[in-house]
């Protein structure tokens, strides 16, 4: 078996000890080479900082390819038409737009995500970061992720959207977020693809008579904006706001969790200051780091619109590209012989966890935002928090991240 034969065999996600420490298959695969292709997913993987990097920004390459082609002039199986509620919440949500399309609505779709709308929610993001830690520590403990890391974001998104607290629904956004993102992952099951219809009807159907209800007493929440918003059809206003709690929770949940693993399994803290109140650069450049060292969205993957060449290897009109987050944020030729190193005072650190290009994170501002309170409040009211069991994680290559994470403060 040569280097390449070896480096494809260590890449396996579907394998708890790949997903548990994907980074050694990801250094063999940069050392066999740019381009590999993978049989089981039928998909080119990228494992280099430069090319993934240079890739989400070429043009060449799409997340969709129905704004060029049909399925059968691309080469490609029309999607089963059981799952066709999935598809179409998918198919009209931001991160899977192209052209004009992706244009017209992320221009409307980013006013909610300037800089002063999110440093105007910079108080309640802190207060419920402080209500929740609060309640951990007064518990002298718990499960980090249900208690603290999840709440957080999908409170802020909630209130973001107007979903209001007494709809038992609210309750419910984070499981339709889960089984919805379960067909992000690779070669995804008919069951999971089941759970993805059932919460894709059930979330579309719970956001239609929220919407009706805001037609008639329109607040000041991201839905009563997007009614107002002529050029937006009612598809793309329910795909739109299933988009920014998908997107806009799962990365946070996951840096957090996997950040706080990171740091109690190396009995590690970041030295952020010695005053009441961690210094903000300091945390900041440690939550950064923390993004890079352990990526929550470990793969993003794009089709190929024209043909593409990688280190001498041509990509054909019709491939499928795997760009490996995980990989290129620990590449040496980017960060340095301490690319697989912790370092939370690392400066040069320019990684892509949020993406690039036109698909960049538009909630990246509110996700830092959150992650800097989250850990702020952590260090600030447990100083001495402690693992309590060893974590499991959940099965997902993809979007990775543990089921729970038992603390003790």
């Amino acid at each position: 078996m040569d280097a390449a034969d070896a480096a494809h065999a260590a890449f396996d996600p579907w394998s708890p000890e790949f997903v548990a420490d994907p980074y050694p298959a990801y250094a063999r695969l940069r050392s066999a080479g740019r381009a590999h292709w993978y049989g089981p997913t039928r998909q080119w993987l990228v494992p280099h900082y430069a090319d993934v990097s240079a890739l989400l920004r070429d043009r060449r390459l799409g997340r969709t390819y129905t704004h060029r082609f049909t399925h059968e002039e691309f080469g490609r199986e029309a999607p089963d038409a059981a799952h066709e509620p999935f598809h179409t919440l998918n198919d009209h949500g931001l991160l899977d737009l192209e052209g004009a399309d992706h244009t017209r609505i992320r221009r409307l779709v980013s006013k909610a995500f300037t800089p002063r709308t999110v440093e105007n929610l910079a108080p309640t993001v802190r207060r419920l970061a402080a209500d929740l830690v609060a309640g951990l520590v007064a518990d002298g403990g718990g499960d980090l992720l249900a208690r603290v890391a999840a709440p957080l974001p999908v409170a802020v998104i909630a209130e973001m959207l107007g979903i209001p607290e007494t709809d038992e629904e609210r309750a419910r956004l984070r499981p339709w977020s889960a089984d919805i993102c379960g067909m992000f992952e690779l070669n995804p099951s008919e069951e999971t693809a089941r759970r993805a219809v059932r919460a894709s009807i059930e979330f579309s159907d719970y956001l239609r008579e929220l919407m009706a209800r805001r037609r008639k007493d329109p607040g000041d929440d991201l839905i009563s904006g997007l009614l107002g918003v002529p050029e937006l059809t009612e598809q793309e206003r329910i795909s739109t706001c299933v988009l920014l709690l998908n997107a806009g929770h799962e990365a946070t949940v996951n840096t957090a969790v996997n950040g706080w693993w990171t740091l109690l399994s190396r009995g590690v803290r970041p030295e952020v200051g010695t005053g009441p109140e961690p210094d903000p650069e300091k945390l900041s450049t440690a939550v950064e780091e923390l993004l890079r060292y352990d990526t929550p969205l470990q793969m993003f993957e794009r089709w190929v619109l024209d043909d593409i060449e990688i280190g001498g290897v041509v990509i054909p009109r019709g491939a499928e590209v795997a760009l490996l987050f995980g990989s290129a944020n620990r590449d040496p030729a980017r960060f340095g012989p301490t690319a697989d190193t912790l370092d939370l005072t690392r400066a040069d650190n320019p990684h892509i966890s949020f993406g690039a290009g036109i698909h960049f994170c538009l909630g990246a501002p509110l996700a830092r935002l959150e992650l800097t309170a989250l850990f702020a409040e952590l260090l600030k009211q447990a100083p001495g928090l402690r693992l309590a069991a060893e974590p499991e994680r959940k099965p997902g290559y993809v979007i990775r991240g543990f089921k729970e994470l038992l603390v003790e403060v």
